[in-house]
């Protein structure tokens, strides 16, 4: 036991490296761990003394035993058993295929990035972007929600720039867990996604498996009280205008929803743009019938360049407005009542409906609408008049007015789609541009739902 033992350096080494990597495996990366939650939890507990709405303790929990809470639930089992049935393999490896889902769908969420980095980036590229206005906010309404409920935001959808906007908007209220499509998988953008607590979908999965396993963390989250946000119609507009919704998320959300238990409520969110950064993409992708956006990153890297390139020059103008609006929130348990086998059609569709009746109307808009309906070009004052009589059949429609001054709007209409040369002035006249008049016809869109002819 006291003889001496020799060995060569290189191995001695070796052995050295293997313990202390035991060490550090063991004892410190534990205690580290443990010392940072302890940090988080007591960062937390001062962030929900100010939050209308505290962080829920199943948004804290770790990764890891989400996955496995997720994986190990008795509906993914049998969905892993069918799996397995249906595609001829062991159900090992069927449940890898459900681990590997798991791993993609549930975030990890850090209540420092979101509140110490996110919301001040939101604000800060909202604010640089657009001068943002909050428009119609049905407080009373929204502060008679049930602070046990899960709230959902349901917003339509015409920007990436929807998700900043809205997480710089209900920055007060508490940390929102958005559904993001598979646009945002990207290292390392991916990361900081579902550090945020955002979780990936696909969007065109038709994997059962999939599903499942998809269904039951939206279910375990929304009966966990996580605050949420959803796009109902599934993505962008291509057109500028609503459009139907489909019926996924929200399914999942109603399905398996217990009544007596804690209670759902919807808030519809609408989103209106004096611009919208990838409009000429949406629209191509429109016209082409198809979904493939064809958005580079050198594209993206241009044109931020362009933009910092002009404000060193003391060039630059932000975007125009862009505005949203908070309407009176959709009880699910409420709405219960007086549906029977085509609730989530129903309520679909109802959501749509109010989101339709809060969308803003922004100067763009409303000049591209006058100039849509002219029968030729029109001059400064005929175009004032013509914005003028859109305004009166619009008496119950949230309509920005920048300056409380109609002449300004136009100005400010104008001025937003003459410089993207999307409208031209000649002798005193101002008509569309005949290579960009699906443009025009794209942002008058995001508003005709609102006119009086639009319900005939």
């Amino acid at each position: 036991m006291t003889s001496t033992v020799q060995m060569p350096f290189w191995l001695l080494i070796v052995i050295l490296c293997f313990a202390a990597f035991a060490a550090l495996e063991k004892i410190m990366l534990p205690s580290v761990r443990w010392f940072f939650r302890r940090r988080m939890e007591r960062v937390v507990a001062r962030l929900n003394t100010r939050l209308e709405r505290p962080i829920q303790p199943f948004k804290l929990a770790r990764r890891h035993d989400m996955i496995q809470r997720l994986i190990y639930d008795p509906e993914v089992s049998k969905a892993i058993a069918a799996h397995a049935r249906e595609e001829g393999v062991p159900e090992n490896v069927a449940f890898e295929t459900a681990q590997r889902y798991a791993r993609e769908i549930v975030p990890s969420f850090s209540a420092s990035l979101y509140f110490g980095l996110a919301i001040r980036l939101a604000k800060l590229i909202s604010t640089t972007l657009y001068r943002v206005r909050l428009g119609h906010y049905a407080e009373s309404k929204l502060s008679e929600i049930d602070p046990e409920a899960t709230v959902v935001f349901v917003m339509n959808h015409r920007s990436n720039m929807d998700y900043v906007l809205v997480t710089y908007l209900a920055a007060e209220r508490s940390a929102l867990s958005y559904a993001v499509g598979e646009w945002a998988r990207v290292w390392p953008l991916s990361r900081l996604i579902k550090a945020m607590g955002a979780y990936f979908i696909r969007r065109k999965s038709r994997n059962a498996l999939y599903r499942k396993v998809l269904a039951r963390y939206v279910r375990l989250a929304t009966d966990g009280g996580v605050m949420q946000a959803v796009f109902p119609e599934g993505g962008l507009s291509l057109n500028g205008g609503l459009a139907e919704p489909k019926l996924g998320l929200l399914k999942y959300i109603v399905e398996g929803h217990d009544a007596e238990a804690r209670d759902v409520v919807f808030v519809p969110v609408a989103l209106n743009y004096d611009r919208v950064f990838e409009d000429r993409i949406l629209v191509a992708a429109g016209q082409a019938g198809e979904r493939r956006f064809r958005a580079r990153i050198s594209l993206i890297a241009t044109f931020l360049m362009k933009q910092l390139w002009l404000r060193l020059r003391g060039k630059y103008h932000r975007f125009g407005y862009a505005a949203v609006s908070f309407g009176a929130p959709i009880s699910l348990r409420g709405f219960y009542r007086g549906h029977g086998e085509h609730l989530v059609e129903d309520l679909a569709q109802r959501i749509m409906t109010s989101i339709g009746e809060e969308v803003p109307v922004l100067p763009v808009p409303l000049v591209a609408t006058a100039l849509m309906q002219a029968a030729g070009p029109l001059t400064r004052e005929e175009l004032e008049m013509a914005v003028d009589v859109l305004m009166r059949q619009l008496p119950n429609a949230h309509v920005h007015i920048p300056r409380d001054d109609r002449q300004y709007a136009v100005e400010v209409g104008l001025r937003n789609l003459r410089r993207r040369h999307i409208v031209l002035e000649r002798d005193g006249r101002f008509q569309a541009n005949a290579d960009d008049a699906s443009l025009l016809d794209y942002y008058a869109a995001s508003i005709a739902h609102l006119f009086p002819k639009a319900e005939n």
